[in-house]
């Protein structure tokens, strides 16, 4: 894994350091979901995108595997699921057993940037609260668009700022586009909008929650790594200061577009 690719995964999960990758997986042990809400997604899988047996889902920078394990179930459909962190993958694999969809869901370990490059021909590709690693949100979306059939679907989770001054008031999360400027680049791309959901809901509760699974599991490391304790509690800041953001400054957003 080179620097910039490092760089770019710890920002996805929330740190701008990139030491504490090899903890991630200790630090993020009490989580399934990390992001996007299969509940959600499930939802406008069945109101808007046509299955048949052979629908094939590409599920980019897929954490844990809780959207690709929980559709198939539900669905009954294929889904290939994607991500750097074999800790991660390994927990993906064992919960597609656990649910008995392991011949609908293939798991593997491999940089997405790689991904966007080999993988084609889906019905559907999900990238889901992942931030920048793909670059800006213009060659995140152009390069998503290469991994799909024409007709095909993108189904991705983001966020935007009600305008630009809102940037200044981020307290971890780098400079998001506007509503309007994400539309102007589907549009630019080619892609229609079949549906956009804005999670207006507080975070607060869930928030707390998690805060205190992350809060724990940051202590323990402090103490078994004492040497790196600054670097434990920068991370828990960092955590809550994404919450505070998604909570006043971000509108999270979940847009299901259609190519062209």
């Amino acid at each position: 894994m080179n620097e910039k690719v490092k760089e770019k995964l710890a920002e996805s999960l929330t740190s701008d350091e990139t030491g504490i990758i090899p903890f991630l997986p200790y630090l993020l042990q009490d989580f399934w979901e990390l992001g996007s809400s299969p509940e959600e997604m499930l939802l406008t899988f069945k109101n808007h995108i046509p299955m048949n047996r052979d629908t094939k889902v590409l599920d980019l920078a897929c954490g844990k595997g809780a959207v690709s394990v929980r559709l198939a179930k539900e669905l009954n459909i294929h889904f290939k699921g994607v991500d750097i962190l074999p800790e991660f993958i390994d927990y993906a694999k064992c919960k597609a057993q656990e649910y008995g969809v392991s011949d609908l869901c293939k798991f593997e370990v491999q940089d997405v940037n790689i991904s966007v490059e080999t993988e084609k021909n889906y019905d559907c590709v999900i990238f889901g609260a992942v931030g920048s690693i793909l670059g800006s949100f213009k060659e995140t979306i152009s390069k998503l668009m290469s991994t799909i059939k024409n007709e095909g679907f993108l189904l991705i989770d983001d966020a935007y700022v009600t305008d630009q001054a809102a940037n200044g008031q981020l307290q971890f999360e780098k400079p998001y586009p506007t509503y309007d400027e994400w539309c102007e680049c589907f549009h630019e791309l080619g892609l229609h909008m079949i549906e956009c959901k804005s999670c207006t809901d507080p975070v607060s509760d869930t928030a707390e929650k998690e805060m205190s699974w992350i809060t724990s599991r940051a202590n323990d490391l402090m103490i078994h790594y004492p040497e790196h304790k600054s670097m434990f509690e920068r991370y828990v800041i960092s955590q809550r200061s994404e919450y505070n953001d998604l909570e006043e400054n971000l509108i999270g957003a979940a847009w299901l577009l259609q190519k062209n």
